[in-house]
């Protein structure tokens, strides 16, 4: 049986009279890519920053290897191992594509920034961020300012240095927002490539990358999750496509994928 990396049990968040996150309990098994999907308004990214640790829940549990990590703040999730990629990364856009991995890695190490212009060139802080580049896709553009990059490639980059922090599992919001075709098939191609290394907790309204990548998927619909099994389950389940039906493009989109 697989070993449960992050759990939650109950959690409930509210705005005022609106119920966000209404007594979920979910688990996250190591290595495994776990999606979570609803229509518009189903609280995926209210959970999301409940278990990075950007918004505190009125109650319930998450637990992370077996630790109870709710009032954790969230800078201190992140040295335990938990990464939120591409809203919580910033990347700096006069700085090439190599500085950023390598603030990175020097940020997971605990060191300061106030000695980076002579850093920048050390070799235990460039040698583990040209790998992850490399690993990326982005070694020939490693030079280049990052404002000079694709939207594409800057997401590439920002999972690069989300990469760069070593974590145990990272927390992925709509990593294909605002891509083409071609770059979020490249992006596909780089999260399958994490597959069984790392482990990913994935919201994405491309349905086509969802059941690509996913493991498993978690269906919310106003807060509280009505299914979670494998994408070829998810994809025949009554209920999911009785709470998709509002939204005609997506009921169309998990039919076809």
């Amino acid at each position: 049986m697989a070993e449960v990396l992050l759990k939650t049990e109950e959690l409930t968040k509210s705005f005022g009279g609106l119920v966000a996150i209404q007594e979920l309990s979910m688990e996250v098994e190591a290595g495994e890519i776990h999606a979570v999907i609803g229509p518009n308004g189903a609280g995926k990214t209210t959970l999301i920053a409940q278990l990075s640790g950007s918004l505190k829940p009125d109650s319930g549990r998450i637990l992370f290897e077996n630790r109870d990590i709710t009032h954790v703040p969230e800078y201190r999730r992140s040295a335990l191992g938990l990464a939120r990629s591409f809203q919580i990364t910033s990347v700096l856009k006069n700085f090439s594509a190599l500085d950023n991995v390598a603030l990175a890695v020097q940020a997971h190490a605990g060191h300061s920034f106030r000695f980076w212009s002579k850093a920048r060139k050390a070799q235990e802080l460039r040698e583990p961020a040209l790998e992850i580049l490399e690993k990326i896709g982005l070694t020939d553009r490693m030079d280049m300012p990052a404002s000079s990059l694709s939207h594409g490639e800057q997401r590439q980059l920002e999972l690069a240095m989300a990469l760069a922090t070593r974590p145990k599992l990272l927390l992925l919001d709509e990593p294909m927002a605002g891509m083409g075709v071609e770059e979020s098939q490249k992006m596909v191609e780089l999260l399958q490539d994490l597959k069984g290394t790392h482990t990913l907790v994935l919201i994405e309204h491309d349905m086509d990358a969802v059941f690509a990548l996913a493991d498993r998927i978690t269906v919310l619909v106003y807060g509280e999750s009505i299914a979670c099994d494998t994408p070829e389950n998810i994809r025949s389940n009554p209920e999911v496509r009785k709470a998709y039906l509002g939204d005609g493009e997506a009921i169309t989109e998990i039919e076809e994928v």
